[in-house]
């Protein structure tokens, strides 16, 4: 029972969750303006608008500094796993997401020409994020983590 007490005492921790949870919420409320169309994936899933990957590892940044201060072991860390995070969603993994788009539209292609289909399952497209969701995200950990403490 100290775990779980402990664990929900850490605002690092807390601040992170909320980040995730509040960029996921947001992300399937832009969503749904945008389509129209409630998508219970985007609740959970990756990709879209903010990043919800940059949100949560902004907020533990931002919560380490404000609870450790900027020249901490605990913030150069935080700091650094929140850039190479951060990086990744920009470059490998939004094209990963770019590469399932052709992909799948190559598969299209196939299928109607011969009549047969590669697969079932099209690729998932919404992988990676444009810098601007990067730095939405980026700035809604940092609000979050700020509202907390």
């Amino acid at each position: 029972m100290i775990f779980f007490h402990d664990l929900f005492s850490n605002t690092l921790f807390l601040s992170s969750i909320a980040g995730w949870a509040v960029a996921q919420i947001l992300k399937t409320l832009i969503n749904f303006c945008f389509t129209k169309q409630f998508q219970a994936e985007r609740l959970v899933g990756s990709g879209g608008m903010p990043s919800s990957h940059s949100s949560t590892v902004c907020a533990l940044a931002a919560s380490a500094a404000l609870s450790y201060g900027a020249s901490s072991f605990e913030f150069a860390i935080t700091a650094i796993f929140a850039i190479v995070v951060m990086y990744d969603a920009i470059g490998v993994r939004r094209e990963t997401g770019e590469q399932a788009i052709l992909i799948n539209k190559m598969m299209d292609i196939y299928d109607n020409v011969h009549g047969m289909k590669i697969s079932e399952e099209k690729l998932k497209e919404l992988v990676g994020h444009t810098p601007l969701q990067v730095l939405a995200g980026a700035l809604l950990g940092v609000a979050v983590a700020y509202a907390l403490h």
